[in-house]
C-alpha cells in the first residue's frame, strides 16, 4: 500500500511538471437536488436531500451519502452516492439502487424502477426548504395547473 502512495504522489507531481497546474479535486457539498418523477401520475418534483439524511418519495427512501461538484475552472460535473430503497406496507424493504449518479450521464448509473426515476441534478450549499423539497420551477398561482410541479401528496407546494 506504501509503494501505491508514492507512486501516486509521483504521478500528481509529474502532472504538476508537464501541465504547470495540479489536478482539481471534487469539492463536497452539504446537499444533493434530484429530480423525481413518478411515471403513473406524471408528477415530477425537485428534492433537495442533505448529506447523511433520508426522504421519501413515494415508496422510496432516498438517501444521501455524497454529493461532490467539480471546481468552476473544469467541465461542469456533479455527483451523488445513494442508497434508495422501497417500503411497501406489509412487505420487507427493498433495495432498489446503491452508487454513485452523475448529472452529465443519468443513463449511466440509473435506478431501475417500473414507477419511479431519480437523477441527479446538481450538488449544493444551499439550505433545503420544506422537508427536504425545494421550491417548484414555476410559481403554481402564475402557471397553468396542469403544467405547475406538484409534491408527492399531489397538491401545490
Amino acid at each position: 500500500m506504501m509503494h501505491f502512495s508514492k507512486a501516486a504522489s509521483l504521478a500528481a507531481l509529474v502532472a504538476v511538471a508537464c501541465f504547470g497546474a495540479a489536478p482539481a479535486w471534487a469539492i463536497p457539498a452539504e446537499n444533493v437536488v434530484l429530480r423525481a418523477m413518478d411515471k403513473i401520475t406524471a408528477r415530477v418534483s425537485t428534492i433537495t436531500v442533505p448529506v447523511g439524511d433520508t426522504v421519501a418519495f413515494g415508496s422510496l427512501q432516498i438517501t444521501a451519502r455524497a454529493c461532490d461538484k467539480r471546481p468552476p475552472e473544469e467541465t461542469p460535473e456533479a455527483s451523488a452516492y445513494l442508497d434508495v430503497i422501497e417500503e411497501k406496507p406489509g412487505e420487507s424493504p427493498q433495495p432498489r439502487f446503491n452508487g454513485w449518479m452523475f448529472a452529465s450521464s443519468p443513463a449511466l448509473s440509473a435506478l431501475e424502477h417500473p414507477v419511479y426515476d431519480i437523477w441527479v441534478l446538481d450538488c449544493s450549499d444551499d439550505a433545503p426548504t420544506q422537508q427536504g423539497q425545494s421550491a417548484p420551477d414555476s410559481d403554481p398561482a402564475t402557471s397553468d395547473p396542469s403544467s405547475s410541479s406538484t409534491t408527492e401528496s399531489g397538491t401545490t407546494p
